[in-house]
């Protein structure tokens, strides 16, 4: 890629304006299908606020904003999932295919220096399964969980990164 064609990538705090968006792009029924655990109904914007308060509230979450070329296009971060930190991410299904997400997770990873990471993807998602191989991590397990997306139980697997 050329200077030029480098995209205006920023990761930034999360600001209330952004939950809007990020309401929006939780209601997409191909990405909610292709994330698979999601919350139960997309379109329950209590739930959601109160689901973003406690993500937001949590001195132990690390969360930002994905913003490219000055639009809010997604979210990155990371939580702790018994005792280990473990990536998450989201973005909106009109981005795919432009290689954003890793870049948001290279620079991510650029200032979370904490070893091991973890991630989740289900086994269907070939996009987040390449976006977090191209980042190092590797697939080191499976799991079965209830996807509210899918209503059904679906695989996943297991990522991680020393």
């Amino acid at each position: 890629m050329t200077e030029q064609e480098t995209p205006k990538l920023l990761l930034r705090d999360v600001t209330s304006a952004d939950l809007e968006v990020f309401f929006e792009h939780q209601k997409d029924p191909e990405a909610r299908q292709m994330a698979a655990f999601t919350r139960p109904d997309p379109e329950n914007r209590t739930a959601f606020d109160q689901h973003w308060q406690r993500i937001l509230n949590n001195p132990e979450n690390e969360i930002q904003t994905i913003e490219h070329d000055g639009l809010v296009v997604g979210q990155l971060g990371s939580f702790l999932m018994e005792g280990e930190r473990e990536i998450t991410y989201w973005l909106d299904r009109t981005h795919w295919g432009k290689n954003l997400a890793t870049l948001a997770l290279h620079l991510y990873l650029q200032k979370q220096h904490v070893r091991p990471l973890f991630a989740r993807a289900a086994f269907d998602n070939v996009g987040s399964r390449r976006v977090l191989e191209k980042c190092g991590f590797q697939v080191v397990g499976e799991d079965l969980g209830f996807s509210e997306a899918r209503d059904q139980e679906t695989r996943e697997l297991i990522f991680r990164l020393d």
